[in-house]
């Protein structure tokens, strides 16, 4: 029976899981830095890291006793070592070689953003390839051509700022905290989506499949101090403003997102559009996702709110990787960064 011990530490969770042959969760820990970076209002790189060594092994020893399964059940580790934060992609993978060469098993690299994809497969308990992947997070604002879980072709993303960047920051600029998505939609509920109309770049363009969201924070900035005024502290602003703001951001930030999954279906014909990213999380966009897909007859699978932030599950992609023999040697490098090519 194969038994798949995951890895993620990609960013700023600390993530184990062990997957059985089926793809069904054995067992699974997340261990969450917000608390810590909460100050910051955003990830600092070297904290992440310094927090993932500390939390590494427990985290793994937790995992695998959810399972009740040694290291003799196991039949490989996994770990994404691409792409992310240098420090962080560091700690995950030297754990899982040093474990690979302990345990005398084999190695499995994966790419954390095929795993976002490969969560909707989980999720939807049918195949769901090809499919166009679109992950949609804090980092990263990208489109797939997903030909199978192992064969994906980059088409395009954001030129700037992720989508979960310009969220953090507005929230920032608002004093809602951190992470902002989370308290982007709340703030919301109470605002008019329509009080301020923000830009919503390239949706009325042929582009290839881009985004831009820098210009839309430097809109927000704009609407809550006005051109060439310093900031001043976001408690003083009006909660009516807070609300207005966060709700008209919102929409502009959905419609350019909504608006570029249409056309990456319709320019690749593929009639599955899976989504995944911790953006992918905001019940708003999934509910506009799922009408505008419904519009054009087209299967939309969303990965669950639990599997859309970091996590392990997703790496439950290494079992289609160990099925097909494509494993990792043990001088496997970390490729940080963000994957835009």
């Amino acid at each position: 029976m194969i038994r798949i011990l995951t890895i993620e530490s990609t960013c700023d969770e600390t993530a184990a899981a062990v997957i059985g042959e089926d793809r069904q969760v054995l067992g699974a820990v997340v261990a969450s830095q917000e608390s810590l970076h909460e100050r910051f209002r955003g990830v600092v790189p070297e904290v992440a890291a310094r927090q993932h060594v500390q939390a590494m092994l427990p985290v793994i020893d937790l995992a695998l006793a959810q399972a009740q399964c040694r290291p003799t059940d196991l039949s490989a580790v996994a770990v994404a070592n691409t792409p992310g934060l240098a420090g962080s992609l560091l700690v995950g993978v030297s754990a899982a070689k040093a474990l690979a060469l302990a345990w005398d098993l084999p190695l499995i690299s994966l790419n954390h953003l095929h795993a976002h994809v490969y969560a909707c497969r989980i999720a939807a308990g049918v195949e769901v390839f090809p499919c166009v992947g679109f992950i949609v997070s804090g980092g990263h604002s990208n489109f797939y051509r997903c030909s199978d879980p192992l064969h994906f072709e980059y088409l395009g993303g954001t030129i700037d700022d992720a989508a979960g960047e310009a969220f953090d920051k507005v929230a920032a600029m608002l004093g809602l905290g951190f992470p902002g998505g989370p308290a982007i939609s709340r703030a919301a509920l109470a605002g008019d989506p329509q009080a301020f109309a923000f830009p919503r770049p390239f949706t009325q363009r042929d582009d290839p499949l881009k985004f831009s969201f820098s210009g839309l924070k430097t809109a927000v900035r704009y609407a809550l101090y006005g051109q060439g005024r310093p900031e001043m502290d976001p408690q003083s602003l009006p909660a009516t403003l807070v609300a207005d703001v966060a709700a008209s951001f919102q929409q502009a930030a959905i419609d350019c997102l909504v608006a570029k999954c249409c056309q990456a279906v319709e320019m690749t014909g593929l009639m599955t559009l899976c989504v995944g990213g911790g953006v992918a999380a905001n019940r708003l966009l999934r509910e506009q996702l799922q009408t505008a897909m419904d519009q054009r007859q087209v299967t939309l699978w969303i990965a669950p709110p639990e599997l859309c932030t970091d996590n392990a599950v997703m790496g439950a992609i290494a079992l289609e990787k160990f099925r097909a023999g494509a494993f990792a040697p043990l001088s496997l490098d970390i490729q940080p960064g963000l994957e835009r090519q």
